[in-house]
């Protein structure tokens, strides 16, 4: 049997004395608070989680591989500092019969330490020649009451996106009834000059590339959630009057596998904002090279807020939804984003 501190896992991004590294890391070659590219980290916890997980389906099946099936919530609760190194402990705290929950957490370490997000991964065993066979796993053993809260905590999240998946089919409740019907008289009036919904869209293609393939047959999972976090940042600006940072990842969906040669298309639309907030949501459509089928391979939520130099919250200016599907993810973001707060402190 093995316990979760056996799973553990860490890595050191030398920023602080590494300049080619930290270089590596910076958004702008110039001082800026928080001048730290998110999109790489995704990356980095991707590979981690898929290492720790790895290990640990190899325990009893060597044959098996991993992937990824969903990341939740990761909150940023303080800016990266490019002058001090980064932390990422991973750490599998819950086992089910095929997959894998490993908590992260992301911290500059020091006297005083400083936390910068935590998050979970769930993870998937699989095996056989094209990695589509389920694999069971062996449990954990927890050796203490922290490692049973720990995994408590995480069957508690998965039920609680359950439910959340659940309530986003609800009707509007009044009060949401209220406010779409709102947005959309305010499109009526005379000289309206409010942001519509359809003119914040960023979109791009690309082909998957051997470069990234990351097990056989399969695109890096950490590859393709950067490019629609950078794409979905992007998209962030067109309505960003200042400056957009990230304040949390709601949520990111895997759902179909990527393999070398598909065509990837992203579409990040700005599809709710709160005072000083954005929420960005991001959906990748992988099309086979032979162009015999296609499938929604991510879905993605991010929360970007908006800031001055100084990182004090800047207000941005409201979103106007026009069509039925538009108004659906106005909802569902909205939804998602009461829940982040009343759970959260939001950066």
């Amino acid at each position: 049997m093995t316990s979760p501190q056996q799973t553990s896992l860490y890595k050191t991004i030398p920023l602080a004395d590494d300049p080619k590294v930290r270089r590596r890391y910076l958004v702008l070659d110039e001082p800026l608070v928080g001048n730290f590219r998110f999109g790489l980290l995704l990356e980095d916890l991707d590979i981690m989680a898929e290492q720790a997980a790895l290990a640990y389906a190899r325990l009893s099946h060597p044959d098996a591989k991993v992937v990824t099936a969903a990341i939740d919530n990761i909150i940023v609760r303080h800016v990266v500092d490019v002058e001090r190194d980064i932390q990422i402990d991973a750490r599998i705290n819950h086992v089910g019969r095929t997959s894998m929950v490993v908590g992260m957490r992301v911290e500059h370490p020091g006297d005083p330490g400083t936390h910068i997000a935590s998050c979970y991964f769930t993870m998937v065993a699989r095996g056989g020649e094209a990695a589509e066979e389920s694999r069971t796993l062996l449990p954990l053993e927890y050796q203490d009451a922290l490692e049973r809260r720990r995994a408590e905590k995480a069957e508690q999240d998965r039920e609680q996106y359950r439910q959340q998946q659940a309530a986003q089919q609800e009707p509007p409740s009044r009060e949401e009834y209220d406010l779409l019907r709102q947005l959309h008289e305010a499109q009526e009036t005379p000289g309206f000059s409010g942001l519509r919904a359809d003119r914040l869209v960023v979109d791009g293609w690309e082909r998957m590339y051997p470069e990234q393939e990351y097990v056989p047959h399969r695109i890096f999972g950490g590859y393709i959630i950067r490019r629609a976090y950078e794409l979905s940042a992007i998209c962030a600006e067109l309505i960003a009057p200042d400056r957009p940072i990230i304040a949390a990842v709601n949520r990111i969906n895997f759902f179909h596998p990527v393999r070398l040669g598909d065509k990837l298309h992203y579409t990040c639309r700005v599809v709710y904002t709160s005072d000083s907030f954005i929420c960005v949501e991001a959906g990748i459509e992988r099309i086979s090279r032979d162009r015999t089928s296609k499938a929604l391979s991510n879905s993605c939520l991010f929360t970007f807020v908006n800031v001055d130099s100084a990182l004090k919250h800047r207000p941005v200016a409201p979103v106007y939804p026009t069509t039925y599907a538009e108004d659906a993810r106005y909802l569902a973001a909205h939804r998602s984003h009461r829940a982040m707060q009343q759970h959260y402190r939001l950066l």
